[in-house]
């Protein structure tokens, strides 16, 4: 594997009747592959935020990769700092209570452009943060999420440069947060949401301030009581929800 370095660890143990895995990776260089998955409950993909054992790390370095994340059980954290270019990143969670948080080039290392994220959950209680390009830019950016379950919190912040992010939910009480902003003259993002489910929250922030944005909301909630606030802001007056 020229030109990369990847340290992987794999730490489990047993309390009680709960299995608590814990996987360490530290991987810098271009063209990697990474498939990483658990099974059980209370288990950790280190980074951000790693507790149980001290894991951390969790840091992916490199011009292009795919990372197949693949995480079945309650309870369990997926945390992280990615820098990539051209990235794929699949993952797929099984289970109620689970934590994914992840950000994306935050520091405009290889600008997070040309990236492919697929995120499938099946559960309920779960809570998803995904940041991108915080101060880079998230170019061509294509994200996808797929959500079937109830009680689900959803927060993405990103610097969206003709970004596309459709989000397809299947559920009640679920919660989505979501700002898009640029200042580029190519800046302008799309974002699609489709619901189906009863009561709902969802606070749009659509904020490129040379370009269009673009939004379409599709929603059936019956009669469940539900929030829904959009704002699209080309340097305009300042608004809020």
């Amino acid at each position: 594997m020229k030109n990369k370095f990847i340290s992987i660890l794999a730490v489990f143990s047993l309390v009680g009747f709960a299995a608590d895995n814990e996987i360490y990776v530290d991987q810098s260089g271009t063209g990697a592959n990474i498939d990483l998955e658990q099974l059980g409950i209370s288990n950790i993909i280190g980074g951000l935020n790693s507790t149980a054992g001290s894991v951390n790390a969790f840091d992916l370095d490199g011009a292009t990769m795919t990372l197949d994340i693949n995480m079945i059980g309650a309870t369990n954290k997926f945390l992280g700092d990615i820098f990539a270019d051209n990235f794929t990143g699949l993952y797929n969670f099984t289970g109620g209570t689970n934590s994914f948080t992840i950000q994306v080039d935050p520091t405009d290392t290889y600008s997070s452009d040309g990236s492919n994220q697929n995120v499938a959950v099946t559960g309920s209680g779960n809570t998803f943060t995904l940041n991108q390009g915080t101060t880079a830019i998230a170019a061509s950016l294509d994200l996808d999420w797929i959500i079937q379950g109830s009680n689900n919190t959803v927060t993405s912040n990103i610097n969206i440069d003709g970004a596309t992010n459709y989000m397809d939910i299947d559920g009640s009480d679920n919660t989505v947060t979501y700002t898009g902003t640029g200042v580029n003259a190519s800046a302008g993002g799309y974002f699609y949401l489709d619901h189906t489910g009863g009561s709902r929250t969802f606070n749009i922030q659509q904020l490129s301030t040379q370009d269009n944005d673009w939004l379409k909301i599709m929603s059936i909630s019956g009669t469940s009581a539900s929030t829904v606030c959009v704002v699209q802001n080309d340097q305009g007056t300042s608004t809020s929800c």
